[in-house]
């Protein structure tokens, strides 16, 4: 294929590492070094050598590949790839809130831009965001921004007063049960896997919960042949391509139009001219730094 062709000689030419989300073009996945969910390619980053970086997904993911990698160029070959739901925290609401509550703990989901994680005692993600609120002293959480995740979180976390800021995931939010109802009809054997940015009335009728990477690897395990996925339908270009022998439906066809804002036009573009570079004011990449380091200390179980 052209593009990857052109993509594998701008790589040696200009020493760069090309990484994708899973909700990016199929095109582009094939063609990255890695793809992976938001927090797991920022983290791969901190592992290549790679003195230029190419990160395909919207404006936070990139910014957070910065924060971990103050040191390499990142470039975001589409600046307007945004993600809604980080732009829903105010953040003069949020500082007048941690104000107003100096004994509540602020639990931001890696889904924010900087700035909100600069305001955050801790980030999460959505596969370790139990384990991060229950590691807290604090018995009281602002969770934010998305509500969806944050009811997700309450099921499991019974002990603490959890407040959740109404953002959601417009792609996610947008899966109904009424749609998941439709594709069991004809695939009546169906597993049913959703993400947890989905509604509650969706996560009570799924047989998976997680986040893309646990969706992977369920659909890998798993005996079943058929699944319903409640999550961006390009994930369905990875999920298919490693497991060939088995189905996936996507109810709704959810489609995140700010990931697709990236096309392999732009990607040869920023590869050739190495920019558009993620800048980031060095005390704000400090100060964002620590939510991420405190998280990623609790995973290691420290």
């Amino acid at each position: 294929m052209v593009f990857i062709e052109q993509v594998k000689r701008l790589k040696e030419e200009n020493d760069i590492l090309l990484v994708a989300h899973n909700y990016q073009l199929g095109v582009i996945q094939d063609a990255a070094d890695y793809t992976g969910d938001s927090f797991g390619l920022a983290r791969k980053v901190t592992e290549e050598e790679a003195e230029n970086v190419i990160f395909c997904g919207v404006d936070f993911m990139a910014e957070s590949a910065v924060v971990l990698n103050s040191e390499k160029k990142i470039i975001h070959p589409e600046p307007k790839a945004q993600c809604p739901m980080a732009a829903m925290v105010d953040m003069g609401r949020l500082r007048r809130y941690k104000k107003d509550n100096p004994d509540t703990a602020v639990v931001s989901y890696v889904n924010t831009n900087v700035e909100t994680k600069v305001e955050s005692d801790i980030c999460c993600t959505s596969s370790n965001a139990v384990k991060v609120v229950r590691s807290l002293e604090q018995d009281k959480i602002l969770f934010l921004p998305d509500k969806n995740l944050g009811n997700y979180i309450k099921r499991f976390v019974k002990d603490k007063t959890i407040d959740l800021w109404e953002g959601y995931c417009g792609t996610h939010d947008k899966i109904s049960v009424k749609d998941i109802e439709i594709s069991l009809k004809d695939h009546p054997q169906a597993e049913v896997m959703v993400h947890p940015e989905c509604k509650p009335e969706v996560v009570d009728i799924a047989h998976f919960v997680g986040s893309t990477a646990g969706i992977l690897k369920q659909a890998s395990e798993s005996s079943s042949k058929e699944f319903i996925v409640g999550t961006e339908v390009e994930m369905g270009h990875r999920l298919r391509k490693e497991n060939p022998d088995k189905t996936f439906i996507f109810p709704g066809d959810p489609l995140c139009q700010n990931m697709k804002r990236i096309t392999p036009e732009k990607v040869l573009r920023s590869m050739e001219d190495l920019r558009p570079v993620v800048k980031i004011d060095e005390k704000l990449i400090e100060k964002a730094r620590r939510p991420l380091e405190r998280m990623i200390k609790v995973g290691r179980g420290e």
